[in-house]
């Protein structure tokens, strides 16, 4: 059995966790930095780079004390080499080379993208490739069709706003507070789905993307007219939310051939309504439904050592002069989507 030591810092969670070949997670310790933003409503990057140099050290010793093991005892290193905030993505990464040399252990830089599309096999062996990927986050909505380990070919993305960054934007706007996803779940389990009409980008179009800049401006209109409690709105905004996620995906299911399961991962996969909307449209699909348990859903070090785990069995590391990336897509080969630059 292989052992690798992970590290993430693509945000505001500094995470180190080590994680057997054979799925077992050995240690995993993550330190969050709410507090220190919530005052500024979304993440502040200088913060969070300083943030990543005070903890990425102790929570490296503290997790391999857990575990029972010294540095020599790790097979490899892998740590997140982008996307992400670059001050946090460099920080990981040479943290991680720093360990490796010293060490004397392979480097695995992940793209972070990739510890989420990978989540969900550490959670569930039996899921096989190919399968079709809703990867929603802060920073990405994606569906891609994995085909194997750092094979994917993208379907869709955003051609604006993600799924999540509406989320935490909608969050700020009524004054729920920070992080964003968590607070408008929360306020949407006690308001009316129906009750403020909000539109619904794309929905229908033969466009396979998706788009959520619209939705957002539509929320910041319905809080301005002053007729609507936050709670309505709140959850107006998460069902249309679902509804785009939805109908994007089932026209995805479309062109994903031969896929053995409909999976979703990234931090916009916690929310509980998301979940089940996309479990009720695999079943009607004749597809299974994976999902990894929520804690794995947001940023943490065990998906970046899994993914680790997976490269080093697929004899994939990396050398020392591999840089850290504000943006890494998965399939660098995908057409490029209307409007959406280099977010594509």
């Amino acid at each position: 059995m292989a052992i690798i030591l992970g590290i993430e810092s693509s945000c505001d969670e500094t995470a180190a966790a080590l994680v057997g070949s054979d799925r077992r997670i050995l240690a995993h310790r993550l330190a969050g930095q709410e507090a220190a933003h919530r005052p500024f409503g979304g993440v502040v990057p200088e913060l969070a780079a300083r943030a990543h140099v005070e903890m990425a050290t102790p929570l490296v010793e503290a997790a391999l004390a857990d575990a029972g093991l010294k540095l020599s005892d790790v097979d490899a290193i892998a740590a997140t080499a982008g996307p992400g905030l670059i001050g946090g993505v460099m920080v990981g990464l040479m943290t991680g080379k720093a360990l490796a040399h010293a060490a004397g252990k392979p480097l695995i830089a992940v793209n972070h993208l990739e510890g989420h599309a990978l989540s969900p096999r550490l959670a569930d062996p039996d899921l096989q490739f190919p399968y079709l990927l809703l990867l929603a986050s802060g920073g990405h909505c994606q569906l891609l069709l994995v085909r194997g380990v750092g094979d994917y070919s993208r379907l869709a993305t955003t051609i604006d706003d993600a799924a999540g960054e509406a989320f935490d934007k909608t969050a700020k706007l009524l004054g729920l507070g920070f992080p964003g996803g968590p607070a408008v779940e929360a306020a949407a389990r006690e308001g009316d789905p129906k009750a403020v009409k909000l539109p619904r980008p794309l929905v229908g179009t033969a466009e396979p993307h998706f788009s959520f800049a619209g939705l957002k401006s539509a929320v910041l209109r319905a809080r301005d007219a002053g007729i609507h409690k936050p709670a309505d709105i709140a959850a107006s905004f998460q069902q249309a939310v679902v509804d785009c996620l939805i109908d994007r995906t089932r026209r995805a299911i479309e062109r994903a051939d031969g896929a053995t399961a409909l999976v979703v991962a990234g931090g916009v996969a916690a929310n509980e309504a998301v979940r089940r909307a996309l479990s009720r449209l695999a079943a009607d699909n004749g597809l299974r439904f994976v999902a990894p348990p929520l804690w794995l859903c947001t940023d943490n070090g065990a998906m970046i050592a899994w993914a680790g785990a997976e490269r080093f069995a697929a004899g994939l590391t990396d050398g020392m002069e591999t840089p850290a990336r504000a943006r890494w897509p998965l399939d660098p080969n995908a057409e490029k989507a209307r409007g959406a630059g280099v977010k594509a």
